[in-house]
């Protein structure tokens, strides 16, 4: 794969401190999942694996949900015994320069549902 974009870079960084989890990354009105987490999601929440291209001839699979539907998905995703780690922007979109800082905000697991 070609260099990552910075959307992707901030992504990989995030993923690496949460990897047994499935990483909503809040795109706008939007939670994506990427790669291995867009293809789990799709499956277990019955949604679309889409990709984005990146480079020459790569593309980075995908698969989002809208902000205002999460609970249901995440619900989905904990019965189905995944952790989801949900990742917002941590800083107003107009005053960034560049790409948005996102953070973890929350991590909810199977034992925090009940």
């Amino acid at each position: 794969m070609e260099e990552p974009t910075p959307l992707l870079k901030q992504y990989f960084k995030l993923k690496a401190q949460y990897e047994d989890s499935i990483l909503l990354f809040r795109m706008g009105d939007f939670y994506e999942t990427f790669f291995k987490d867009a293809e789990i999601a799709s499956k277990i929440l019955n949604i679309a694996l889409t990709s984005r291209p990146h480079g020459k001839g790569n593309r980075v699979p995908l698969a989002g949900i809208p902000v205002k539907a999460a609970d249901n998905y995440i619900t989905k995703l904990i019965r189905a015994g995944l952790k989801v780690a949900i990742c917002e922007q941590v800083e107003d979109p107009a005053l960034a320069r560049g790409i948005v800082k996102q953070d973890v905000v929350e991590v909810i697991t199977p034992g925090t549902v009940m």
